[in-house]
C-alpha cells in the first residue's frame, strides 16, 4: 500500500481517481475556502465527485471545514474512501455517500440544506451540473466547477459547444481563455434563470483542465455588457468585443474584414482582485511560494480585455523572431498602454493595445 502526501493530507489512491497535476486547482480552492471560513466563521463543504477523497481531506485539515460531505458515485472505491476519510468521519466532521451528484443537489434543495462551498470536479463537460449545482450552494457561497472538454470550448467542435454551452465557439490563439469565459457565461445564464447571479472569484487554466470559482449572488447579474461576443480577425489577428446590438454589422476596424464570432460568453473580469490579494497573503503565510507567483500573475491580468496575444502570433505576423515577453510588456507600458503576463499561456501577453501596435513595438524587444 502506497501512501501519498499532498498539503497536510496523507492518503492512498488505489483504483480511485487522482491527478497529481491538478494540485494547483486544489491549492487555490483550499486558500479560498480558508478565507471564506475566516470571514463567515464556519465552513460547510459539499464535494460532489470526490474521487480518492483528497479534496475533502484537505478542506477539513487545511481550510478547517466544520463539515464536509464527500460524495462519490463509484461504490467500488468505498474501502479507499473509508481509509482516507476515516479520521474525519470519526471526528464527526465528514460523511461519505455513493450517489449521483444531481441527486445530491436535488436533495440539498428539497431540504433547504445549502453549502458554503460546492466542488464539482467532473470529467469532460460540466453541462449536466451547471444549473443543478446552484441548488446546493448557499447565497454568498462558492461554486467550484471543472471542465476537461477543451476541444469543445476552444472551437474545435463548434457544434458541440452549441449543445453544451448554448454558444458557438471558434478556434483562435486565445481559445483557452475563451473556454473559461464560456463556462462562466453559461453558469451566469443558468443562474439568471433562477433569479440568481454569479461572479468569478478566480478562473484557472492548468494543463488541460479549466476550473472556475464562482460566488453565488442573491440577484441576477447578467447584462448585455458582461455577457456578449468575442470577435477575431484571422486576416490581421486583432480582437474586439461585440455587443448584442452590434451583431450583423461588425467588421475589423483595421482592414474591414469580417470577424469570426464566438459566444455568447462572459466578458467581465476573470478574477476578483481583492480576493486574490488575500489569497496571496495567505499563501505567503503558508510558504506556498509557487502559488504566490501564480496568484500575482492572475491578479495582474484580472480586468484586462477578454483575450490575449501570443508571442508566436506577433512574431509570425511581423515576420520576425519571437519578442521577449517582459521587454514587450515594458515597452507597451512605456507607451501608455496596459500590459501584463497571463497565467493561461506563458508565451502570451494581455494588453489594451491592438496587435498592430504590438507588432510595431516587437522588433525592439527581441533581446
Amino acid at each position: 500500500m502506497v501512501w501519498l502526501v499532498e498539503g497536510k493530507a496523507k492518503f492512498i489512491v488505489g483504483s480511485a481517481f487522482y491527478r497529481q497535476a491538478s494540485q494547483v486547482a486544489r491549492d487555490l480552492a483550499i486558500l479560498s475556502a480558508a478565507i471564506y471560513r475566516s470571514d463567515i466563521g464556519s465552513l460547510r463543504v459539499l464535494d460532489a465527485m470526490t474521487g480518492c477523497g483528497v479534496r475533502p481531506l484537505r478542506y477539513w485539515l487545511e481550510s478547517q471545514a466544520d463539515w464536509v460531505w464527500a460524495n462519490e458515485a463509484n461504490l467500488e472505491i468505498s474501502s479507499i474512501l473509508q481509509q482516507n476519510l476515516g479520521e474525519a468521519v470519526g471526528a464527526g466532521r465528514c460523511q461519505v455517500t455513493y450517489l449521483d451528484a444531481n441527486r445530491i443537489f436535488f436533495d440539498c434543495y428539497t431540504r433547504q440544506d445549502y453549502y458554503d462551498l460546492v466542488d464539482v470536479d467532473c470529467f469532460g463537460s460540466p453541462n449536466p451540473y451547471l444549473s443543478t449545482s446552484l441548488w446546493g450552494t448557499k447565497i454568498g457561497g462558492l461554486l467550484y466547477l471543472t471542465s476537461t472538454d477543451g476541444r469543445t470550448a476552444t472551437g474545435h467542435l463548434p457544434e458541440n459547444s452549441l449543445r453544451v454551452y448554448g454558444a458557438y465557439a471558434r478556434s483562435h490563439p486565445a481559445a483557452h481563455e475563451q473556454a473559461l469565459r464560456l463556462l462562466i457565461g453559461t453558469v451566469q445564464q443558468q443562474a439568471a434563470m433562477q433569479g440568481l447571479g454569479v461572479e468569478p472569484v478566480f478562473s484557472l487554466f492548468a494543463g488541460q483542465t479549466y476550473r472556475v470559482m464562482l460566488r453565488v449572488l442573491a440577484s441576477q447579474s447578467l447584462t448585455a455588457k458582461n455577457y456578449g461576443f468575442l470577435g477575431y480577425c484571422h486576416h490581421c489577428g486583432n480582437y474586439q468585443t461585440v455587443s448584442w446590438r452590434q451583431l450583423g454589422r461588425v467588421s475589423c476596424p483595421n482592414d474591414q474584414k469580417a470577424l469570426v464570432i464566438s459566444g455568447p460568453l462572459w466578458l467581465g473580469s476573470l478574477h476578483e482582485p481583492q480576493q486574490l490579494t488575500r489569497m496571496i497573503s495567505l499563501a505567503q503565510e503558508w510558504h506556498w511560494l509557487k502559488r504566490v507567483q501564480l496568484l500575482t500573475i492572475m491578479a495582474a491580468e484580472a480586468d484586462f480585455p477578454p483575450y490575449f496575444y501570443t508571442l508566436g502570433e506577433i512574431g509570425r505576423r511581423g515576420k520576425m523572431d519571437i519578442p521577449k515577453r517582459s521587454h514587450l510588456i515594458g515597452a507597451l507600458q512605456a507607451m501608455g498602454y496596459r500590459a501584463s503576463p497571463t497565467h493561461i499561456n506563458a508565451q502570451a501577453i494581455k494588453t489594451d493595445a491592438d496587435i498592430n501596435t504590438c507588432i510595431a513595438v516587437a522588433p525592439h524587444c527581441l533581446r
